[in-house]
This record gives C-alpha cells, structure tokens and sequence, in this order.
C-alpha cells in the first residue's frame, strides 16, 4: 500500500488555516480524509473544495466525541483542534479561561485519543497519530502561560500514547510549528515589539506558513516514517535551537 492508501484520517481542527491547509495536503496525496470541526458550513465549504469527507463533534463534550468517531473506521489521526486563550502571565491570568484551553487543547486531543485508537486496535492494521503542539511548548514564551501549558501536558500524552499503543504498531508523534501569521495571530505578534524581537532570535527570521506545517505532518503520517514514534518535531526555523 501507498503511504496514504492504509485507511481514513481523521483531522480535527479542520476549518483552521493549519488544519485546512493540513486537509488539502493529505487530500492532494491521495488520502481519504475525514475534517472535523463545530462549524458544519465551514466544514461543507472544504469538503466542497477538496472531496473531504466531514463529521462535526465538540472536543470538549466526550459524548460527543464518542458519538463521532467511536464507530469510524480509522487507520490515522491528527489532532490539530485548538483554542488559543488569552495573552497574560500567572499573576494576571483568568483561570476560565485557562480551563476551557486545558479543555480543548489537552483533554480534546486525549479524548479523540482515545476513541480513535480503541478503533485502530480492532482493525489491527496498525496507524499513526500526529499531535500539532506548539513551540510554547518546548520553550517559555511571555503571555503563553495557558497555551504553553496545555501544549507541555499535550506533549506527555504524545509520549505516553507512543509507549502504549507501540504494541499495537500506531506510531504517535508531535509537531511543534513556530507563528503562521494569520489574522488570529497578527494581533499579538503582528505588534513590531513583540515580533521583530521573536523573528531576530529565530536563525531562518520570518514566519512559517500553514503548508510549511502541513508538510511535515503528513510526512509523520507517512511510510516514509515508520520507524519514527514519540517524537517532538520542532517547526519553527531553528528558534527553539538558541
């Protein structure tokens, strides 16, 4: 079998650039995808474009992850839904708000984790499952204490979920992209005080793009990485190197 021929690959996140680009990427490969995400008109509009397939769940309900996905047949995963939060330190920061990115970020993925896998082991075709964390994960950035963090408790569940599903032959693997400056982005790196800093310490200095992240990820998919598990893949042009 070709490297995207195994089976479907669900996408959460689906309707975010990240996630489209992700979509069109696979879709483009030959893969059968499966976009996910809460907004069924953004979702129609990709699979219009792209001949996705599309299911619609709430990451952070797990009745409603279990409804949507717990009798798909899955040979893939990525685990690309997220919420960003809000910019502030420990002193300032708003615990709601820090619950519902722990919720979405962390416990979403874990819940798709899951369900997904359990699937996955009664095929017994084995799989793979890519994690999109964050370079907030890997080093401390100021205002990111929530998002930081649910991405570091992302990372262990990458670890974690490489150790026991091994076994079973599903590979788990996590990306950690740099900023793609889109307009959720732009109002907080967009700032010259905040970005030219940020892209002065980055070795390649410039913004990566949402292909830049898709590539890589389907690439962990891939045969071409079937002997890489519980790896924290940095995408971020060398910026966690320094």
């Amino acid at each position: 079998m070709a490297s995207y021929d195994k089976g479907p690959i669900l996408l959460t996140g689906a309707t975010g650039g990240i996630g489209a680009a992700t979509v069109r990427h696979l879709v483009a490969k030959g893969a059968d995808v499966i976009a996910s995400g809460r907004d069924e008109t953004k979702l129609k509009a990709l699979a219009d474009e792209t001949g996705c397939r599309t299911v619609a769940f709430d990451l952070t309900s797990e009745d409603n992850v279990r409804g949507a996905i717990g009798d798909l047949d899955l040979w893939g995963v990525v685990n690309c839904g997220g919420f960003g939060g809000e910019i502030a330190t420990p002193m300032e920061t708003d615990i709601d708000v820090f619950d519902k990115v722990i919720s979405v970020n962390t416990r979403g993925a874990l819940l798709v984790t899951k369900y997904a896998s359990r699937t996955m082991i009664r095929l017994g075709r084995g799989g793979a499952i890519v994690n999109v964390s964050s370079q907030a994960s890997l080093v401390a950035l100021k205002g990111h204490i929530s998002y930081g963090s649910s991405k570091a408790a992302l990372d262990n569940i990458t670890r974690v979920s490489a150790l026991e599903l091994g076994p079973h032959g599903i590979r788990v693997n996590g990306v950690h992209p740099t900023v793609v400056m889109t307009e959720m982005s732009a109002f907080y790196w967009g700032r010259p005080e905040i970005g030219v800093p940020f892209l002065n310490q980055m070795p390649l200095g410039r913004w990566a793009t949402e292909e830049e992240i898709a590539a890589p990820i389907a690439f962990l998919l891939s045969d071409g990485a079937s002997m890489i598990s519980g790896v924290s893949l940095p995408i971020d042009g060398g910026f966690t190197a320094c």
